[in-house]
């Protein structure tokens, strides 16, 4: 077999035609250098042009990245935020507790409310101490910042309570000031508001002055906060006036207290029973 090696006269065609291609390139770019100038310069405007709505989007996606982490983080932070500020507050009510336990003369039992009933006109409480621990109908309910009510029935490790939004409910007041004294119960329109009446009308009533118990209704110990006065109204007789006061303890939080052992005196129960029997 013979191999036919190419000649330099077969290949003068093609060898031509690439001189000529190359010859005609160079004089176009030569020739037409301004207008490549010119395409060059109008793609770099364009692309100007593209490249702040580009970066503008680059940009909303980083945006709504970092949104959405410290949204995260801000949830974290407020759920965080909410069980310190429960906690505080109820380190703020134990201490109060401790402290109102402490200079107390009469013995207490502390309870925790583990039932409440306030939708009706005869609302009651369950505290978690009964008649195991000496706990007895009658006996006041308190926490720290006031009156709650009064134990009506027990049993051995319950004490139902009768808060003071009953119908039933009264207690014998003054206001501290002027020592006018009075009678507290509940009208059963607002659960925020209690009413004091037989208060005369030539005593000064003013809002911001402090109610408490009396001691002279023999059921509840004197100089327990009730409330705070907060207007004055003409009572329906000519000498009295209608007191209306916020309570201190609010009924809807109240998860710890106290059941004071307080007991009437036996012999102003007597004299009282007697009286009755006169009348």
């Amino acid at each position: 077999m013979h191999f036919r090696l190419p000649r330099i006269t077969d290949a003068k065609d093609f060898i031509i035609t690439a001189l000529i291609l190359i010859i005609a390139t160079s004089m176009m770019i030569s020739r037409h250098d301004g207008g490549l100038q010119n395409i060059r310069k109008a793609s770099i405007t364009v692309l100007s042009y593209l490249e702040q709505p580009l970066s503008n989007i680059r940009v909303y996606r980083q945006a709504l990245n970092t949104n959405t982490y410290l949204q995260r983080q801000n949830v974290l932070l407020q759920d965080e935020l909410s069980r310190l500020r429960s906690v505080e507050e109820q380190n703020r009510i134990l201490r109060d507790l401790l402290n109102f336990r402490e200079s107390s003369e009469f013995p207490l039992v502390p309870v925790t409310i583990v039932s409440k009933e306030l939708t009706s006109l005869n609302n009651t409480l369950t505290a978690s101490s009964g008649s195991n621990m000496d706990v007895e109908a009658g006996m006041p309910v308190v926490n720290s910042d006031g009156l709650v009510g009064s134990v009506i029935l027990t049993t051995g490790n319950y004490a139902q309570v009768m808060p003071y939004t009953h119908s039933l409910f009264k207690v014998s007041a003054r206001i501290q000031e002027s020592r006018a004294v009075g009678i507290v119960s509940w009208e059963g329109v607002r659960y925020d508001e209690l009413l004091m009446q037989h208060v005369p009308q030539t005593i000064e009533v003013h809002p911001g002055q402090i109610v408490e118990t009396s001691g002279y209704s023999n059921q509840y110990p004197p100089h327990i906060p009730i409330g705070e006065i907060t207007r004055v109204e003409p009572g329906d007789g000519v000498e009295t006036q209608r007191i209306y006061l916020r309570p201190f303890v609010n009924l809807h939080t109240i998860a710890e207290g106290f059941i004071i052992r307080y007991r009437p005196d036996p012999v102003v129960r007597e004299l009282f029973d007697q009286q009755q029997e006169l009348d």
